[in-house]
């Protein structure tokens, strides 16, 4: 596997754990124990990630997560608290994915993954957090279930066809920066809308 397949899979992967840190973190060692991502020798100390606890408390953290996410508000509590927790885990899944031998390697990829997960989360969270304020609880239930099927598609893709793993990390970078971007949008006019009856 060259470089710039395993830089892709760590960029979505990353990415990913922005909307799904506990799938991704299943995902990951489920990969790593049927060797769809092969562990090199030097990255032995990186198999923790298969090991069967690991795996069972991030399956079941993920079960959490699902249902959490499905609930309208709930939802932007669990992504309140996970502010703090998905960029750290989106940094050491970069480290897990990326070759260690280079410790300028291991510090860019620490810092590249976390912000990669942090942009997600911001631009997913800001997304949930206006999705929120409709009255009805079916578009919360939809995004959050197309979210589900984005991740778990595209951690396969990425895993499967490494030298797609690139273009998806650009996609998904694009598509939070759209996120963020609409999201910012819409509270500038839901709070410019809020101030209209005050001032008259």
């Amino acid at each position: 596997m060259g470089i710039m397949e395993i830089i892709g899979i760590a960029g979505s992967v990353s990415l990913l754990a922005g909307w799904r840190l506990y799938l991704c973190i299943f995902a990951t060692g489920l990969a790593m124990r049927f060797d769809v991502l092969p562990l090199p020798e030097h990255l032995a100390s990186l198999g923790v990630l298969e090991n069967p606890w690991v795996m069972g408390i991030a399956g079941i953290a993920a079960v959490a997560e699902f249902f959490a996410d499905k609930v309208m508000w709930l939802d932007s509590a669990w992504d309140a608290v996970h502010t703090f927790v998905r960029p750290i885990g989106g940094a050491l899944l970069a480290l897990a994915i990326v070759d260690p031998s280079d410790p300028a390697t291991q510090v860019v990829a620490f810092v590249l993954g976390g912000g990669a997960a942090l942009a997600s989360h911001a631009g997913k969270a800001s997304a949930r957090g206006v999705v929120n304020t409709s009255p009805e609880p079916v578009s919360n239930f939809a995004l959050s279930s197309v979210e589900d099927v984005a991740t778990v598609g595209l951690l396969y893709t990425a895993y499967e066809y490494p030298y797609v793993a690139g273009g998806i990390a650009l996609v998904l970078l694009a598509l939070t920066i759209w996120l963020l971007l609409v999201a910012r949008r819409i509270i500038k006019r839901i709070l410019g809308g809020g101030n209209t009856p005050e001032q008259t």
